[in-house]
């Protein structure tokens, strides 16, 4: 039986490899936990703000690096500690001065991202800067599936529990300011689930590569249901596909494998985009057959 399935290509590569098989669980544990994230990422309309604070984990993980080398521990820690600090000092300056939140993140990511980037290079190489900006989900170890799959479980329980908050939040906060005290709560509780899953996703994919197992998956999704339940479930369906396909694509092209699971993600987007129910072109037909009749 064995060996009729190592005669399959979409499956021989995850069963003659080990790490094959690793890269293949830590991207599930990517795609229960960091994929839902980003579906409140997109209904919070901050997409583009996941991407700015994937780049402000980026100095603290470059000092763990400095002082650690390729700690897992360390480089958890300061990716961890980089991120919640850019989390809190957006947040305050865009509450305390006339700056708004998404000029605040960018700024911020602006100065995170060339910080990194210059404390790599002061004593790291190029191999190094290429590891920590697109990952190496092909080199995943024990330790590191073991982060990955608790943070998973930490945010799919957080989810969980506070599923109806976190939806108010994100949808209308201000109706949520009305009815209950634990907006703030919901807001920054959702900021440390999304710096969480940021350094889950960088140790597997990278900073520049965490947030697209977030995002795409959840845009691809949202072209087919509108209900919150059917969209999680698609979306984490979606980017567990993307990332089997990817790595195969990686596998049997022999290209980066971060990059080409998130290629392949970007592709099953613009499938959905072209054939999603609520798609621009099935939108279309439908509006032609509504004047039609």
């Amino acid at each position: 039986m064995s060996e009729t399935l190592a005669a399959i290509p979409f499956v021989s590569p995850f069963i003659e490899f080990g790490f094959m098989r690793r890269a293949l669980a830590g991207c599930l544990a990517l795609s229960l936990g960091a994929t839902p994230v980003g579906v409140f990422l997109m209904l919070r309309r901050m997409s583009l703000a996941g991407d700015a604070m994937s780049h402000a984990i980026l100095p603290g993980a470059a000092l763990a690096y400095l002082i650690a080398g390729l700690s897992l521990p360390a480089m958890t820690i300061g990716g961890l500690c980089a991120g919640l600090a850019v989390a809190v000092l957006s947040g305050g300056v865009a509450r305390n001065s006339v700056i708004k939140e998404d000029t605040s993140l960018a700024t911020f990511y602006l100065i995170s991202l060339s910080a990194g980037v210059l404390i790599i290079s002061l004593r790291g190489s190029s191999v190094d800067l290429l590891h920590v900006l697109f990952g190496s989900v092909l080199a995943l170890d024990d330790a590191a599936l073991l982060l990955l799959a608790s943070f998973a479980s930490l945010s799919v329980v957080v989810l969980a529990v506070g599923l109806r908050l976190f939806v108010l939040e994100g949808c209308d906060p201000a109706f949520l300011a009305r009815i209950s005290r634990l907006g703030p709560l919901a807001h920054y509780g959702f900021m440390v689930l999304l710096v969480l899953n940021l350094v889950a996703g960088f140790h597997a994919l990278g900073t520049l590569m965490a947030v697209g197992i977030m995002i795409l998956p959840a845009a691809a999704a949202r072209l087919w249901v509108c209900n919150i339940g059917p969209l999680l479930l698609i979306a984490m369906f979606t980017a567990f596909l993307g990332s089997f396909l990817g790595l195969l694509l990686s596998y049997h092209a022999d290209l980066p494998s971060g990059p080409a699971i998130v290629l392949t993600l970007g592709g099953l987007y613009l499938l959905s985009l072209a054939i999603g129910p609520l798609g621009p072109l099935a939108s279309r037909w439908r509006s032609g057959w509504h004047f039609e009749r």
